[in-house]
């Protein structure tokens, strides 16, 4: 029986093949975040965070876990180890199953790897500050996010994303190909309760999830060089500390990280890992067929709308729900089967795949929303 992940895992090992061919290596790294509950509000335990990631270590997974801004929300972070999309995606998918059980042995019952956590925080910012908070103690609803971040390398190990409009133009492949695609990255209908937080419950100074596809340096797909998304340099190794651990000297290697950092998916249970490798290896291997005809520059272009996210998962009030757009779209399943069909004619020998994998794996994902709409119903 066919499964997402095994017809998935199957589409990632072609398009790493056919990037390959070009030339390149396909680098992706994700982020996580979620939230924790203590067993009892009397227990003021904190978490050893040195543990956990001893353990992730343990469980062979290219991550590590640290604090994040609000209480009791941590982030996951990628270990650039040199792994392949394919093993980035079983370390994502591992993390999120083990790390509600890795939380638990120091005590913290509860793991919340969802897009919102209603009421997981409180406090109002003062306006204009990042870190001041008035005595206002209202409720912070916590928005939980997952970020994939995409680069190439070259033979010379040299990464591609700063040189001849390749970022630009790899940027601008995601902010079209997004919309179809939303199911793929808001998996669930609390997802898209996350896009809506800063503007319904008045959280605009405290929260700054991204609600719209855009572009730039700061927009929901964001293009990272000399800045980042806090218009902070890029690419900072420290050189020289103090006696109290703080950076003296640092030199700044922003070629180095520059990448596009898909900023929309939802930290979620049902975030499919590598389904979402390969949206962005196919938008990765688009940009690249471009880039080796130096076509980047003259094929990117300003000022395009590429429309507002969708409000549900569903149809609602005569609006395109994500199931429909995605169902609709066929870039997704056409995409797949053209660089299929190349992978058959380059590695006609050694290497075949099955005919038509964009169409299998697009009607797998499909499935599962909807035998989740007869369950409902």
């Amino acid at each position: 029986m066919l499964t997402v992940d095994n017809v998935a895992i199957q589409a990632i090992k072609l398009l790493q093949v056919y990037i390959e061919h070009l030339g390149f290596k396909p680098l992706i790294h994700f982020e996580l975040e979620g939230c924790f509950q203590r067993a009892s509000e009397k227990n003021s335990q904190l978490l050893d965070y040195s543990i956990i990631n001893k353990q992730l270590i343990a469980l062979n997974i290219d991550g590590q876990v640290i604090p994040e801004y609000w209480s009791n929300q941590w982030e996951y972070i990628s270990l650039f180890n040199g792994q392949s999309p394919l093993k980035e995606a079983h370390n994502l998918t591992k993390a999120i199953e083990k790390l509600p059980t890795l939380f638990a042995l120091q005590g913290f019952n509860k793991t919340l790897i969802k897009p919102v956590v209603w009421s997981g925080d409180t406090g109002k910012l003062v306006q204009g500050s990042k870190d001041i908070f008035t005595t206002d103690q209202r409720a912070v609803h916590i928005p939980n996010a997952i970020q994939m971040n995409i680069s190439a390398i070259d033979q010379k190990r040299t990464n591609i994303i700063p040189h001849h409009y390749f970022g630009e133009y790899l940027q601008q492949c995601f902010l079209r190909s997004s919309l179809a695609c939303s199911l793929l990255y808001l998996p669930e209908e609390e997802a898209f309760e996350r896009l809506k937080l800063r503007d319904q419950y008045g959280l605009y100074e405290e929260l700054c999830s991204p609600n719209d596809i855009s572009g730039g340096h700061q927009g929901s797909i964001a293009l990272y060089k000399k800045v980042g998304k806090h218009n902070q340099p890029m690419g900072e190794e420290p050189l020289l500390y103090d006696h109290n651990n703080n950076v003296m000297l640092s030199t700044y290697d922003w070629e180095k990280t520059a990448r596009v950092e898909h900023r929309l998916g939802a930290s979620s249970v049902y975030y499919n890992a590598y389904a979402n490798v390969v949206f962005g290896l196919l938008n990765l291997a688009d940009a690249l067929e471009a880039y080796t005809q130096n076509n980047c520059q003259q094929m990117t272009l300003e000022n395009m709308d590429f429309g507002l996210l969708p409000e549900s998962l569903y149809d609602r009030d005569h609006k395109k729900g994500a199931l429909s757009l995605f169902i609709e779209n066929d870039w997704f399943s056409n995409s797949l089967n053209k660089f299929e069909i190349k992978v058959n004619k380059i590695l006609s020998t050694t290497y075949r795949v099955n005919e038509g994998i964009g169409d299998k794996l697009k009607s797998e994902i499909v499935k599962t929303y909807q035998q989740a709409i007869i369950i409902k119903k």
